[in-house]
């Protein structure tokens, strides 16, 4: 059972086989939203084919650090 409601797992489904045919990896930067993007991504099966990396910090201080 997901947490997610199913109009944006098919939505999520979409982007990943989008980015799969293009040949291209999908990386997230969150923040206010806590890692749901990076999860409603990996919610889809196979994901991990497409998805790349997710970076999840909330300080303004930690974004700076890792993402510049």
């Amino acid at each position: 059972m997901s947490i997610f409601p199913p109009d944006l797992i098919q939505s999520a489904r979409l982007l990943l086989d989008d980015a799969q045919a293009r040949g291209i990896k999908i990386a997230t930067a969150e923040s206010c939203t806590g890692g749901l993007v990076a999860a409603l991504l990996t919610e889809i099966a196979g994901s991990s084919a497409t998805v790349e990396r997710a970076f999840i910090v909330y300080s303004n201080q930690a974004k700076q650090e890792m993402l510049g």
